[in-house]
């Protein structure tokens, strides 16, 4: 009897203690698993940047949270990554606004032409003018961070273009906004994903694509172009999201939480930067290469830019038509470009 009272007492001694260690004492050797939906290839220079950050994550986090990539689109495609992450099939996801358009009527905002040639102003204008309006149409996601590439130019698969009435006619791949402004300068918009345009301008399909210099390096652009023109003020951007699934943020511990916002908040200055750094590169390799770079010279530039003056209107009508406030984001993002000028150079094309 006196073997089995210890025992006993051996029991309940143990129980005790399990019951006074704290639950995250407990699980403290759980990792927490995250699926990452991108839709850049693994070896491209911002799918490195953002594997960077994840990497931050994790060692800020002592290990505790790991994440998964699953690059170019393969576990949801480029265009069904934003639902894919509300609807929990990825944990996070990183893609772009505009190939699902009309899907974020506010944030369109920040694709409107106008920016100087660096992307850490448009990145910063995208970051800002989220937080400000705190749109409607992200709230079924946790934002974590915002950003774009530089105001790109246009890759022609052989001609180079000059004036703007060579535009007229010619087919370009463009997507979102970039669409519109193909229009508004004469030419016949043709949509398809990024990871197409390369096949579409070797087989002829279209006449040139829209994109940083960075692609003439990250997506084999070099091979299928020739020649590029830059239009100071005019260049097109696609404002980029990394989002994380709303439920799987609630279950988050919240010190992992705090890791997530103080890692990402300095992310999207990062990420302008870094797409500053590739795009230069780009630029040097374009020219090793013998690619004819084109800067249009100031008046010729002013024609380009009048001729695109109609998309803010239209967007101020579109944005207010939905109730959204179309004439003071127009304004506040005016507001933003400037006060960021002072502070970022662009970089050189030439």
């Amino acid at each position: 009897m006196k073997g089995k009272a210890v025992c006993i007492g051996l029991v309940v001694g143990l129980l005790c203690f399990c019951m006074s260690v704290p639950c995250s004492a407990q699980q403290k050797g759980k990792v927490i698993e995250l699926s990452y939906s991108s839709h850049f290839p693994a070896n491209y220079g911002m799918e490195i940047c953002s594997m960077k950050w994840a990497e931050e994550i994790e060692k800020k986090t002592n290990g505790k949270v790991k994440i998964t990539f699953y690059h170019s689109g393969t576990l949801t495609p480029p265009n069904a990554i934003y639902e894919g992450v509300v609807k929990g099939i990825s944990d996070i996801g990183h893609s772009v606004f505009s190939y699902t358009r009309g899907r974020f009527p506010l944030m369109e905002v920040v694709d409107l032409p106008g920016y100087p040639v660096t992307a850490v102003i448009p990145s910063l204008v995208a970051r800002d003018m989220a937080e400000k309006f705190k749109p409607k149409e992200l709230s079924d996601v946790q934002i974590l961070y915002l950003h774009t590439h530089i105001p790109g130019g246009f890759f022609w698969v052989s001609k180079q273009v000059t004036k703007l009435e060579e535009v007229k006619g010619m087919r370009i791949r463009a997507a979102g906004m970039a669409a519109r402004m193909v229009e508004l300068l004469g030419g016949v918009p043709v949509s398809m994903p990024k990871a197409d345009q390369y096949d579409a301008m070797q087989k002829g399909v279209v006449d040139g694509t829209v994109g940083g210099p960075n692609e003439l390096i990250g997506w084999k652009v070099a091979e299928v172009s020739k020649a590029s023109t830059w239009v100071p003020r005019a260049g097109y951007v696609n404002a980029m999201f990394v989002v994380m699934n709303k439920k799987k943020w609630a279950s988050l511990p919240p010190d992992v939480q705090k890791v997530f916002t103080e890692v990402s908040k300095p992310w999207t200055e990062v990420s302008g930067k870094e797409w500053d750094v590739m795009d230069s590169d780009g630029v040097a390799f374009g020219k090793k290469t013998k690619h004819a770079f084109y800067v249009t010279p100031q008046e010729e530039a002013a024609r380009w830019v009048k001729a695109l003056q109609p998309m803010q209107e239209e967007y101020i009508k579109a944005a207010e038509a939905k109730g959204l406030p179309g004439r003071e984001a127009v304004k506040y993002r005016q507001e933003l470009i400037e006060k960021y000028t002072k502070l970022y150079p662009p970089i050189k094309l030439e």
